[in-house]
């Protein structure tokens, strides 16, 4: 049990700016095995998004709770999905070669697909949030979102090859030798809180979630034969999206 918290406080240290105790630190070992508790990272971070968003209902409308909620998220993560999904755009949109897209997504200048995708995606996330106001319970969604969005990410980490270099990458033990356990890990707290919707037509949205992973997988290995740490990040990013469209259109369907 022991070994669990630690692997556990391992994902928040990488993953978010929230303090861990010292003995915590970035051993191989626990990068490794700290994967399968991506998705109970989700939880926590949509946790603290939904229980801003709550706090903050009582004072502002609801697109001012949703806007707080959305900043605190990034806030606590440090934006490192965000980034990803940013390097990303910036990659594939200015890149022709496997060589010049990693290049690219490894300068830590921000280019103009970059800005225009994170334009994009923060604005569908507020307004598909916006859209299910009302309709459903948003800190739920939120803490859903965080959550099954990180266990997509987890299984392309799981089925893709890496592709750079170890020695020089910032993320290199959290994408190797990932084991099946780590990802049956993921999948049940990604997909724990689903659960309490209490409709069982919520999980249909795990297969728009599926066709995204399979969609952005296929394209990663096209272009650059695997997956890199921004890669994962950018699919996070999309599978949160997709969620909340999905959600939009199942409410639609009640």
């Amino acid at each position: 049990m022991k070994k669990q918290i630690h692997y556990f406080l391992t994902a928040v240290l990488f993953f978010t700016r929230i303090p861990c105790p010292k003995w915590v630190d970035h051993s191989s070992e626990a990068l490794n095995k700290s994967s399968r508790y991506f998705s109970l990272v989700g939880i926590l971070v949509g946790s603290i998004a939904a229980a801003v968003y709550y706090a903050s209902s009582f004072i502002f409308s609801s697109e001012i709770s949703l806007v707080l909620s959305m900043v605190s998220s990034i806030w606590t993560t440090g934006a490192f999905h965000e980034d990803g999904f940013a390097d990303t755009c910036d990659g594939f949109g200015g890149g022709w070669t496997k060589e010049k897209i990693l290049t690219i997504m490894k300068d830590s200048r921000l280019g103009t697909f970059g800005v225009i995708g994170l334009l994009s995606i923060l604005s569908l996330k507020f307004l598909s949030l916006k859209e299910l106001s009302g309709q459903v319970n948003i800190p739920l969604v939120l803490i859903s979102g965080h959550a099954v969005s990180r266990f997509i990410a987890t299984i392309l980490l799981y089925t893709h090859e890496y592709v750079r270099d170890f020695d020089s990458s910032k993320v290199k033990p959290t994408t190797k030798q990932m084991s099946i356990i780590s990802l049956v890990i993921s999948a049940i707290f990604g997909v724990l809180p689903l659960f309490f919707f209490q409709k069982p037509i919520v999980f249909i949205s795990i297969f728009p979630l599926l066709v995204a992973y399979l969609y952005m997988g296929n394209f990663f290995k096209k272009w650059i034969g695997g997956q890199t740490g921004d890669c994962a990040g950018a699919l996070q990013q999309v599978a949160e999206v997709v969620f909340y469209i999905s959600l939009i259109a199942i409410w639609k369907l009640l």
